[in-house]
């Protein structure tokens, strides 16, 4: 057999036409797992520590000795999110969210609009999982949403740096598919 197909061409070519249309992966991480892309400026991440033994776990989720935040924990909540949803845009003026992962996967996908900030501009996408948990700090002012990117349901804690005010909510929403921030959910479902 010559290699050649119907129209032609030879397997050689083949691989020449499928290559000039490829696209390069470029790193995205280092050598020892760091994340390549920018950190919004004020965002800090700190992997969270399992003890691990045959019956199960226990995860160490925050404690103040750690100096990770400078303010305290005054309150806590925990919320979920579906498969194939996505929560967001959200912005908090008075306060930061400090979210940890317990159990699926999701997205958290932050958009920097602060005129004063280097990273005004920027949007940052920080993979969350059960399989690498993470206590992440949102600065004020950052619009932020979240995107359920597993099967079952994501569940997060959240410790705030403001107990929630009922009777006036820190909370300043945008649609997901606002023009205002350069980034797509594909056709996601959520608010």
């Amino acid at each position: 057999m010559s290699g050649a197909d119907s129209l032609g061409h030879t397997q050689a070519s083949l691989l020449e036409r499928t290559l000039a249309a490829a696209v390069k992966d470029q790193p995205t991480v280092t050598s020892a797992g760091e994340p390549l892309a920018p950190r919004i400026e004020g965002v800090s991440i700190r992997d969270a520590i399992a003890h691990v033994d045959e019956r199960g776990c226990v995860i160490e989720v925050y404690d103040t000795r750690w100096g990770w935040h400078p303010d305290p924990i005054v309150f806590a909540h925990c919320f979920t999110l579906r498969p194939g949803y996505v929560k967001g845009w959200g912005l908090h003026k008075l306060h930061e969210d400090r979210y940890f992962i317990l159990s699926g996967d999701m997205d958290l996908v932050l958009f920097d609009p602060r005129p004063d900030s280097t990273t005004c501009g920027v949007v940052q996408r920080i993979p969350m999982s059960e399989q690498r948990r993470q206590l992440i700090n949102i600065p004020r002012f950052v619009w932020h949403a979240e995107r359920n990117t597993g099967s079952k349901d994501v569940v997060v804690i959240d410790f705030p740096t403001a107990a929630y005010d009922h009777a006036d909510p820190d909370k300043y929403r945008l649609p997901i598919d606002t023009p205002l921030i350069p980034y797509s959910f594909a056709g996601a479902r959520g608010w």
